[in-house]
């Protein structure tokens, strides 16, 4: 018993384990009802608008034991796969773009396990609409026919157009484009297409009309936004032609002619006329209404109207015929008619050309003898011409005009019906000049205007012209430069001056004459313009280098004109240059040059340029001479009375050198004077300081260090007036004006003035001396060659005498024409002035002297503060 009851327990607990197995239960879905976003997916909504990879839903069921889940999703064969879920957590996730209008349920399964069981459920996923598609026209392209009798507002048309949305986004209204400018309207709702109320068609004016119809749906959400979707096609509508509209002629208004050769039967024109129906046009018939009095008629098919008469025969110059053209239907029937009016206009032959006729009859040159320059608007009363035309109406209308030079003459009438008398009439009377034209020639020419034959005629114009004095003699220039030198004799030509008149004969001859204040001195021929010299005149150019005065040139009436004539006399080398005194004494410091000076008389360089030389000396080989100067100085190696000693044994060291002075002209002119020298090294004051340069000549450092130490102490004292200043300045706490010493620099005189140092003597014993002399008339260049440059001023002209009123007023423009002597360009120059009985006594420091003085002056003149 023992063992039984001990057994038992372990064996009940082993069946307890046994049933609890086969006791598991499946998992299960939660059914959460439609509108739910997790359970197990039915009833589930979708947009088809919905983005791929959007989270949709949410699988959840449970395990009655509580064991973990998982979920799954398959599809049946041959289904597109939408969706995918997360195994563990039941997210589901859209794969697959969606399309309602494709597919608009889905069916998948849905699956939970335990891992033990697993349980499958079928679900369908409804997709929703959005407007994602625009409306398509049905049966497309549209081509409608419609007759143009058609009534206002019919229906012509039905378009269909469909858009598989739903709901508003499926429906559809339909409008026109350019609703205004379009002849039909459209049914919003039924797209029926019509034509507007009030307005038809016609074939006549447009065959074809292009309708745009525009289908647009009732817009609906689509990713959020509301979106509205359109289409467009075009009908096409062909009008068609209908029998309404009566005959047209072609080419209206008609117009023939019957000339005078023309023969019985002979075509005249021919009327078209065509059916307005254009689309099914009828034949057209002819016929002759009214107005051609037996005189003519018109084939019934063809509209050829013809004469059947001969010219002669015909009563009227203009026939107005009236002519009916009529629809004639298949049937023989006359649907509808026209009518037109043709003018046939009965003209003779255009067989004569136009004629000019004289006073004796037909004529072809026409001759006229008259003065020049008559008055503008004049008429030529000396031509009588007269012009026809023998022919009628049109044929006789021609027009005239003159052929030859423009501008001068115009001919009245110049347009002709048939006959006219011919005015010639003077339109610029400047260009009759006799002196560009002796003789006029124009052709008068008559054309017909509007023949096809254009007949024509010319007859020639022959004007011959008188001269009258209608010209003032003119100078070939305003100015006439001229040159002549001054040794030229009594009655030598100068320049010959030029004039012309173009008239002729007496009063083309000229007469010259001249006047003016410069005209003393010259004569002119008064038919050959030469001017020359008086016979006693004698040229100086040294006295006078300018000459100006006019020249008039006057016909035998009394017209005249100027001329103004500048003369410059040329300068000759007829001076020497001269010395003071041919015998001349000067004092030489040694280091300081003398001066001798020779003036040449002449006006003008190079006559007046003087150059010096040394043509002898005693002893030689001690003095230069300045070339241009004159300034005479020892040679450089001469620098003490020691080396002139050693030189010559003449002690008292007076030279003798002869100076040559030579003009630079052609031939040159030269003379000589001789200078004596007396050389010295005294100087202007002597004294201490004077004494100690002459011991320290031969030992120049020494020199230096003295002026040195005497440098040095202007300088500390400089130094200690400043430091004294300064401090009395900053003690007072103001700047005390300190005297300011200007000296008043002397006024330039309105002449050259030339400072001459002259007559320095040396007495025995005395101190030396020197006079300032101020020659202001000599008026000499620091060359004292007597060449004095001065700014060239133009001759004063004389006033000219009041000219006639027939005078042209000269204009003063410019030296410019050449003359007989030459020059095109007139160079002034100036007169010099001359020196004369200037003192030949130069001082030997005049160098050195003005140096000083003039160094002395600008430091004293500079202000001091």
């Amino acid at each position: 018993m023992k063992h039984v009851r001990h057994f038992t327990p372990s064996l009940f607990l082993s069946l307890v384990h046994v049933c609890l197995v086969q006791a598991n239960y499946a998992p299960y879905f939660f059914d959460n009802g439609a509108g739910s976003t997790n359970g197990n997916m039915a009833l589930l909504s979708l947009s088809e608008d919905t983005p791929v990879g959007t989270y949709v839903y949410t699988l959840n069921g449970t395990d009655p034991e509580g064991d973990p889940v998982t979920y799954g999703l398959t599809y049946e064969a041959g289904s597109r796969r939408y969706f995918s879920v997360d195994r563990n957590l039941g997210n589901v996730t859209l794969i697959e773009e969606l399309d309602r209008e494709k597919e608009d349920e889905i069916e998948v399964i849905v699956s939970i396990s335990d891992g033990l069981s697993t349980v499958s459920e079928k679900v369908r996923i409804l997709v929703t609409d959005a407007n994602d598609e625009s409306p398509e026209f049905m049966n497309t392209p549209y081509i409608v026919q419609v007759p143009e009798n058609t009534p206002s507002g019919s229906s012509i048309f039905k378009i269909e157009a469909v858009d598989r949305d739903t709901g508003s986004g499926g429906s559809i209204t339909y409008f026109l484009q350019n609703i205004h400018a379009n002849k039909f309207t459209i049914d919003r709702h039924s797209g029926v297409l019509r034509i507007k109320t009030g307005v038809t068609l016609d074939y006549e004016k447009s065959r074809t009309h292009f309708v745009v119809v525009v289908a647009k749906d009732g817009g609906g959400k689509l990713r959020g936004d509301n979106k509205v979707f359109s289409a467009t096609t075009t009908v096409t509508v062909n009008v068609e032609d209908v029998q309404d509209t009566p005959p047209m002629f072609i080419g209206t208004p008609y117009y023939g002619y019957v000339y005078e050769d023309t023969l019985a039967g002979s075509e005249v024109l021919t009327v078209v006329a065509l059916d307005g129906d254009r689309g099914k046009p009828n034949s057209i018939h002819y016929s002759l209404v009214n107005g051609s009095e037996g005189s003519f008629e018109i084939s019934n098919t063809t509209g050829a109207i013809s004469v059947i008469k001969s010219p002669n025969q015909l009563k009227k110059e203009v026939y107005e015929l009236k002519v009916q053209a009529s629809e004639v239907s298949p049937e023989g029937d006359v649907s509808a008619y026209a009518f037109a009016m043709v003018t046939i206009r009965v003209v003779d032959l255009n067989n004569h050309p136009p004629t000019f006729y004289g006073e004796n009859g037909p004529q072809n040159r026409f001759e006229l003898t008259m003065y020049e320059h008559p008055p503008e608007g004049e008429i030529l009363r000396g031509l009588k011409i007269t012009v026809n035309d023998s022919d009628q109406g049109a044929n006789a209308k021609f027009n005239l005009r003159l052929v030859g030079p423009g501008g001068i003459f115009r001919v009245v009438p110049q347009t002709v019906l048939n006959e006219a008398q011919v005015t010639i009439i003077v339109e610029n009377s400047a260009a009759i000049d006799y002196e560009k034209f002796k003789v006029l020639t124009f052709k008068l020419l008559a054309i017909e205007v509007n023949t096809p034959e254009r007949f024509s005629s010319t007859a020639d114009v022959v004007i011959r012209l008188l001269d009258t004095n209608d010209n003032v003699p003119k100078f070939s220039s305003d100015y006439y430069i001229a040159r002549i030198p001054e040794n030229s004799p009594g009655g030598s030509n100068v320049v010959a001056v030029t004039a012309t008149d173009p008239d002729s004969g007496l009063w083309g001859e000229v007469k010259y004459s001249i006047y003016g204040t410069g005209a003393d001195l010259f004569l002119i021929h008064p038919s050959t313009g030469i001017i020359y010299t008086q016979p006693w005149a004698v040229l100086d150019a040294e006295v006078n280098s300018k000459y100006n005065f006019y020249v008039k040139a006057e016909d035998t009436d009394g017209k005249y004109s100027l001329a103004e004539v500048f003369i410059t006399v040329l300068d000759v080398n007829d001076h020497s240059p001269e010395f003071n005194e041919n015998i001349q004494e000067k004092t030489m410091i040694i280091g300081s040059p003398v001066k001798i000076e020779a003036i040449d008389q002449d006006a003008e360089e190079p006559n007046n340029i003087v150059d010096y030389s040394i043509m002898q000396a005693d002893p030689a080989n001690v003095f230069d001479i300045d070339q241009s100067t004159g300034e005479i100085k020892l040679k450089s190696y001469i620098r003490s009375l020691d080396i002139i000693h050693n030189i010559t044994k003449n002690k008292d060291c007076i030279w003798s050198v002869v100076v040559q002075a030579k003009d630079r002209g052609s031939p040159s002119f030269s003379t000589t004077a001789v200078l004596k020298i007396d050389i010295t090294e005294e100087t202007l004051h002597k004294g201490p300081m004077a004494a100690f340069l002459m011991q320290t000549k031969d030992n120049p450092m020494k020199a230096l260090g003295v002026l040195a130490g005497v440098m040095g102490i202007m300088v500390l004292i400089t130094i200690m007036i400043s430091t004294a200043m300064f401090w009395r300045n900053k003690r007072s706490n103001k700047i005390m004006p300190v005297r300011r010493i200007i000296k008043k620099r002397q006024t330039q005189p309105s002449r050259t003035v030339r400072m001459e140092w002259l007559k320095f003597k040396r007495p025995s014993n005395a101190a030396e001396k020197f006079v300032v002399e101020d020659d202001a008339q000599s008026l000499q260049n620091e060359n004292s060659n007597n060449n004095v440059q001065v700014a060239p001023v133009p001759p004063a002209a004389p006033v000219p005498p009041p000219p006639p009123a027939l005078a042209p007023s000269g204009d003063a423009s410019g030296w410019r024409v050449p003359t007989v002597s030459g020059s095109l360009t007139p160079k002034f120059i100036n007169k010099q002035l001359k020196k004369r009985g200037h003192s030949s006594a130069h001082n030997a420091l005049v160098s050195e002297l003005k140096m000083r003085f003039e160094k002395r002056n600008a430091a004293i003149g500079e202000p001091h503060i």
